[in-house]
């Protein structure tokens, strides 16, 4: 059975892959992150506290454990937060990754990258893997470097770029999109979203199983990982109003540029899915069946 590695594995991708593999076995699993497991179980798998800026504490941990292959989910994600420390951003999304992949390239480890079409300016979305990135983002930018990094890397490594991953965790400490949207809605605030920015918002269950897919196929490669629907954020969030019968009276459409946001987002980005559905046969969930899941596990959380 192989070992897998996940950094990052309090977040949400973190600990949705925590989940699929207690539910469904095929791996023994290392879940690492700096500080205390947050996951509500903690039988069937190992879970190690590391820093992936502590380069002796993850050469320890690397060589203790020689897991078969590593998930590296662990980032700074906050496009804002980037653009405003752009040093730690560094250390965190370039830095530690090139020190985890160069381990992966001395220990025969497959190294997986978690990246994002942030990559890409927005100007001719939907893309294929092998279309040219162009960041207009300090965090863009960032990713980008790593991807560089891993694409250096002599032995077997794997790119995974996703878009604006949802879902929900039993101590519902993450929140994201759609939960921002049904929660404001539900207590009648009006909010403004921007009706110039196109996106696949993916299930963090799909993006958790094709990490996993990828571990099981021994995949190569870039990846583009995501929902199969593609829509405006204004959509989505009336999608998500219409989902769960809130007011949509609530919303009002801004431009991007009205909301003065010092780091740039690219406007209409989106994947073609058809490399990972012939590799891996991945098969991600519409938006609705994926609100759905949401819902379900929402009131499996309040009961």
């Amino acid at each position: 059975m192989k070992t897998v590695l996940v950094t990052g594995s309090n977040g949400l991708l973190g600990q949705k892959i925590t989940e699929q593999v207690l539910s469904s076995g095929g791996f023994n699993l290392i879940a690492t992150n700096r500080g205390k497991n947050k996951f509500p179980i903690g039988d069937g798998y190992l879970y190690q506290e590391m820093d992936i800026l502590d380069k002796v504490q993850v050469r320890e941990i690397l060589e203790k454990y020689k897991p078969n292959a590593i998930i590296h989910t662990a980032a700074m994600t906050n496009v804002d937060t980037c653009h405003e420390n752009n040093e730690v951003c560094w250390q965190l999304n370039v830095a530690a990754t090139a020190y985890l992949a160069s381990l992966c390239e001395e220990l025969g480890i497959q190294f997986i990258y978690l990246s994002t079409d942030f990559v890409f300016d927005g100007l001719n979305g939907p893309y294929k893997e092998d279309d040219a990135p162009s960041p207009v983002s300090f965090y863009g930018e960032s990713k980008l470097a790593a991807e560089r990094i891993t694409q250096q890397m002599k032995g077997n490594w794997v790119i995974i770029r996703t878009i604006l991953v949802y879902g929900i965790l039993k101590d519902m400490s993450r929140s994201n999109i759609v939960l921002w949207a049904k929660g404001a809605l539900e207590k009648g605030n009006p909010i403004n979203v921007v009706n110039d920015q196109w996106r696949m918002p993916t299930l963090a269950e799909d993006l958790a199983k094709a990490c996993l897919l990828v571990v099981q196929h021994k995949a190569k490669g870039v990846y583009h990982i995501s929902g199969k629907d593609r829509m405006s954020v204004v959509d989505l969030v009336r999608r998500v109003a219409d989902f769960w019968n809130l007011d949509k009276s609530l919303i009002t459409e801004v431009s991007s540029d009205s909301l003065g946001q010092e780091a740039r987002r690219p406007k209409k980005t989106g994947f073609i899915l058809d490399k990972a559905m012939t590799d891996l046969n991945y098969k991600p969930h519409s938006f609705e069946e994926g609100l759905a899941l949401v819902s379900k596990q929402l009131s499996e959380i309040i009961s």
